[in-house]
């Protein structure tokens, strides 16, 4: 590439006007006026002055071979669009137009043109100069003859408050979008004010705008002359500029500049520093202690994690040899292994639209299978223990149990370690929380259907107690998990936390709590001693719950005093008042109210052993000529009562028949 030599011009402020070439520069080959070359010039030149016009500077290339030209415009980061436009049409105008009367002369190809003051600069050359922002052409200028500090001595003070300003200047201009930054520093010792402007061509790097204006900021001592109190360095790639008492630049986005109290700062700061050792050394030791810390909680962090992958990967082995088992024993030809591919396409790839809701397990998705077979999906969430210990229990345990009250497990699909879906019949009215605590959509539900409701569950209940089997104990009974088919029929769901009890098992003992508060019993809750009695207990809740359209996790107010639904119930049962519980006026359905809250709080014993077995809850909710025990004050209850207590706890249920 071709280089230029330095151009310095001192110029007086007279001459300084506008619209006047301050210094330029003429070297290389030459090119004809009526040339593809200068063609080639004029549409570049055309090109890079309409988008400098936005942005104050710009780079390009036109035409081929030997006709090839590069060329950079630039102008000032504060002057608006047209002044920059009519700039640099002035600038190029006199950079390539040679004319004598009516005859143009030749024209050097390699020209850097600095027009006006630093309000406009052009260069173009048939060598590549714009790939690395090399070296090019400056132009030094003296701007303010007049000011000058007559000491020598506050010279150099001005001189180096000038570097510093500059500098603090370029730190802001590299961290700015445009590459251009103005600010003043006030110069106490003299009640003067520096004004100063620096700016990079705007497709620079940040990097190599600091090292550019670096360069000439480190060079300007040697190319302005002492005396003066204002100067500009003209650049393709930058330029910089400063005033004494001129502000010579609209006043946008300009900098208040506190170079000399920074640099006051940091001296104090040195002193500092050797009665500050302690302290540091101090905070080494603290560092040190911190790391070593942080280190150690990692190595745990790693430790548990490896755990936790391995037991993922020992679950994820123990599905894939259920689901083998599944394929070749055949015990349940209703059980179906689906393809990813198959549930992708029935829930449309799992569609935000086609989502149902987010449990535990992990979300649930609507889908319909080619065959026109409508179907409630649950898909694992990933790498998440407890969902695979789920997904292991429900495919263990739900695909072996059939009954018209209890979901129905379509199946299952698998995907590598990542995907883990169980595929379920889809119940057109979802769950039964949807109804029961919703004014509007509990209408629908009249006394005979929540009563048919209260009775399948009970059914369903019957049978993973008894009739299974295996004895299943769910574990998790709530609204949410009784979902509900097109015709209202109750189908208990979500069997992932359920437990089975063996045969010589009458209980059995967990560290592992699970459940939802409100429906858990206290030997359960405070002892982990699950059985049968457990699920008996959630039923008596959410017997409570249908019958009243109330949440047991809420409190309700009674003469005075605040319950929650288990001693509200209590509460209105002893005063007679079991009416006012029942969500809407009971009508010809009197005495099958009035006996499922009698059952239901004798399902919410204290005592697991004074709560009856679902066959004699089964039993007393639909046989009518059948004597009831007398329910005790039930768990959870948060006042002390005012009557006796009755002791015993003997269920006994006696049947009376007709004669």
């Amino acid at each position: 590439m071709l280089l230029f030599s330095l151009l310095v011009l001192f110029i007086s402020s007279s001459v300084l006007s506008a619209a006047q070439e301050l210094c330029s520069d003429y070297n290389g080959a030459m090119y004809m006026p009526n040339s593809t070359y200068r063609s080639n010039l004029i549409s570049l030149a055309a090109t890079l002055i309409a988008t400098a016009t936005e942005l104050h500077s710009a780079t390009g290339m036109a035409g081929t071979g030997p006709d090839k030209i590069y060329g950079a415009v630039f102008c000032r980061g504060d002057s608006d669009g047209s002044n920059c436009r009519k700039g640099l049409t002035e600038a190029l105008d006199a950079a390539i137009n040679s004319k004598n009367g009516n005859y143009y002369f030749p024209q050097n190809k390699n020209v850097a043109y600095y027009y006006d003051q630093d309000q406009a600069q052009i260069r173009f050359s048939n060598h590549n100069f714009i790939s690395n922002f090399s070296k090019e052409p400056v132009c030094t200028v003296n701007t303010n003859l007049n000011a000058v500090i007559a000491s020598v001595a506050k010279q150099y003070e001005f001189e180096d408050l000038v570097t510093k300003v500059l500098r603090a200047l370029a730190d802001a201009a590299v961290s700015r979008a445009e590459r251009y930054a103005v600010g003043r520093q006030r110069f106490e010792e003299t009640g003067q004010t520096v004004y100063g402007l620096v700016q990079c061509m705007r497709s620079m790097p940040s990097e190599q705008c600091m090292d550019c204006l670096n360069g000439i900021i480190s060079d300007r001592k040697s190319k302005i002359s002492t005396a003066q109190m204002g100067a500009a360095i003209l650049g393709v790639w930058c330029t910089l500029r400063y005033e004494m008492d001129t502000q010579f630049f609209s006043d946008t986005k300009m900098l208040l500049l506190d170079v000399l109290k920074s640099e006051h700062k940091g001296k104090k700061a040195f002193f500092r520093r050797e009665n500050t050792a302690l302290v540091s050394i101090g905070g080494f030791i603290l560092v040190v202690s911190l790391s070593c810390l942080l280190f150690h909680v990692w190595i745990k962090t790693q430790q548990q994690r490896e755990q936790a992958l391995s037991k993922l990967q020992r679950l994820s082995s123990v599905i894939k040899t259920v689901i083998y088992l599944w394929r070749t024993e055949g015990t349940n030809s209703d059980f179906f292994l689906y393809d990813f591919s198959q549930i992708k396409e029935a829930t449309n790839n799992f569609s935000i639209d086609n989502k149902l809701g987010q449990g535990g397990f992990g979300p649930v998705y609507k889908g319909q299978l080619s065959g026109g077979l409508k179907i409630a999906v649950k898909r694992l969430e990933i790498c998440s223990l407890q969902g695979l210990l789920e997904f292991q229990n429900e495919t263990q345990l739900i695909a072996k149990l059939q009954h018209k009250n209890l979901i129905k497990l379509l199946g299952c699909c698998t995907q590598g370690d990542q995907e883990k879906i169980l595929v379920y019949e889809y119940m057109e009215n979802k769950s039964l929380d949807f109804f029961i605590f919703n004014n509007v959509k509990g209408a629908q539900l009249s006394w005979s259907k929540r009563l048919h409701i209260i009775d399948g569950i009970g059914q369903g209940l019957l049978y993973l107690h008894n009739f299974s089997r295996l004895c299943v104990v769910h574990r998790d009974l709530k609204a949410s998990n009784i979902l509900l088919d097109s015709t209202m029929n109750p189908k208990i769901s979500d069997f992932g936390m359920a437990k089975l009890l063996y045969s010589n098992m009458a209980e059995s003992n967990t560290t592992r709590i699970v459940g939802t508060h409100g429906y858990i019993p206290p030997e359960y809750a405070f002892e982990g001693v699950c059985s049968t009695k457990s699920d008996v207990f959630s039923f008596g809740v959410l017997i409570l719950e249908i019958v009243s359209g109330k949440r047991t996790a809420h409190i309700y107010q009674h003469n005075g005093k605040l319950y929650n639904l288990i001693s509200f119930a209590w509460q209105l049962w002893r005063d007679g008042k079991w009416g006012d519980l029942v969500y809407c006026p009971p009508g010809n359905k009197h005495q099958e109210i009035e006996r499922c809250i009698h059952v239901a709080l004798l399902c919410v014993q204290e005592s697991a052993e004074c709560r009856p077995s679902m066959e004699q809850v089964v039993m007393m909710l639909n046989t009518q000529n059948v004597s009831i025990p007398v329910p005790m004050q039930p768990a959870y209850f948060n006042v002390n009562p005012s009557e006796e207590e009755v002791s015993s706890c003997n269920i006994t249920v006696s049947i009376t028949l007709e004669r």
